[in-house]
């Protein structure tokens, strides 16, 4: 009987494995015969793993997505693939692999690797692909769009400046005093959040020394430090006080930003590459920005050829909702480590996701053509149910 029952459990795990390599179409095997060959000619991301292996097995699943996602895309800078390490011992030895799954990252006429060790989820996996293909010279790199220099940063005011600075546009101002220990305290978050929207042409990030200025801040009834107000066109709109860690400073700039995007189309002197049309939220904004409305988002990552071919068009589905404060197009990076956990809550399992919210609750995911045209009635069909509710 016992003997009876060892046959069966070792059939059924021959028949789970053989099933298993069944599903993995996309994904490379490499073998001893190959390994060392091609792993040199394109930059790879690679499973090292034995079939019995539980978490190998757990895996499975999210590492054929990424092969479906990235090997199926001609313009993929990665190859995804995987070493079987009970048939080809020799190659995981060499690899210094001693547990199941080891995964890791090699580049181009590199054969070494640089092993992963975070979380083995999709946002995780595709974030840490991300990071190493960043340094990753291609024979394309010069046809892919320079990234942009920065259009402002911290910009510190005095009293001959700071009237012309703010008389148009949003500005964020700190007003602070040296000697003041909670301005101490904030000034490098401060310098965070201005580094952070250095490439933003909404939104200006400034302060103003008000023992040095003291008229300048006359002028706004400054009474304690540090002051923090939201100015837009010369006039105070609002004043934060809230908490001041970057990730909340960064929730309140998108918050107002959004706030006042009903105002764009009224700015005639605006031309549409400065307008605002696809607004960006994280983990940390998520919630609020899908409170309110419909809200319609793109998850993504930077590497996915997907994703680029569908960003200009994205671009132009939110330029046809601006001065709407009832839509809102959205994109998310499910690359960064502020929206990790985010798209993992949000069953993002592919790039792009298209996901469409009313109200805060998720509805509907948008599997359709992704010409202008398609996406502009998806949304407009769910906007007219909203109105008739």
């Amino acid at each position: 009987m016992y003997r009876k029952v060892l046959i069966f459990l070792g059939a059924s795990l021959l028949y789970n494995v053989a099933i298993a390599h069944e599903d993995d179409v996309h994904t490379v095997q490499y073998t001893k015969e190959n390994f060392s060959t091609e792993v040199i000619k394109k930059n790879h991301f690679i499973m090292f793993y034995a079939p019995w292996c539980g978490h190998c097995q757990s895996l499975a699943p999210t590492w054929e997505m990424l092969a479906e996602m990235l090997n199926e895309d001609e313009d993929s800078r990665v190859r995804i693939a995987k070493v079987d390490c009970t048939t080809d011992s020799s190659i995981c030895s060499e690899q210094d692999v001693t547990g199941y799954p080891t995964l890791k990252f090699f580049k181009t006429e590199d054969n070494t690797g640089i092993r992963f060790r975070g979380t083995r989820d999709l946002p995780s996996l595709t974030a840490f692909i991300n990071e190493q293909l960043g340094s990753v010279p291609t024979e394309d790199s010069d046809d892919r769009p320079p990234v942009p220099e920065p259009v402002n940063g911290l910009v510190e005011l005095t009293e001959d400046t700071f009237n012309k600075h703010v008389s148009s546009g949003s500005h964020f101002v700190k007003f602070y005093a040296p000697w003041c220990g909670h301005c101490q305290k904030l000034a490098p978050t401060w310098d965070e959040l201005a580094q952070s929207n250095s490439h933003h042409t909404l939104v200006s990030i400034s302060k103003v020394d008000c023992t040095q200025y003291r008229s300048v801040c006359e002028q706004f009834d400054i009474k304690g430090y540090p002051t923090l107000l939201w100015i837009e066109n010369g006039k105070k709109i609002d004043k934060y006080s809230g908490d001041r860690g970057l990730e909340h400073l960064q929730e309140y700039v998108n918050k107002m930003l959004t706030k006042s995007s009903s105002e764009f189309d009224d700015k005639k002197e605006q031309t549409d590459d400065e307008i605002q049309s696809v607004f960006t939220l994280t983990g940390d904004s998520f919630k609020h920005g899908i409170e309110k409305g419909v809200t319609f988002i793109k998850f993504f990552a930077p590497w996915c050829g997907h994703c680029k071919r569908l960003a200009p068009t994205w671009e132009e589905l939110g330029k046809k909702f601006v001065g709407r404060g009832d839509v809102h197009i959205v994109k998310v990076d499910c690359t960064l480590d502020t929206s990790k956990q985010l798209c993992n809550e949000q069953e993002v399992d592919g790039f792009p996701t298209l996901f469409l919210y009313k109200d805060g609750e998720k509805i509907s995911e948008y599997n359709g053509s992704r010409t202008l045209d398609d996406l502009y009635e998806f949304v407009h069909k769910h906007l007219k149910a909203h109105d008739e509710l």
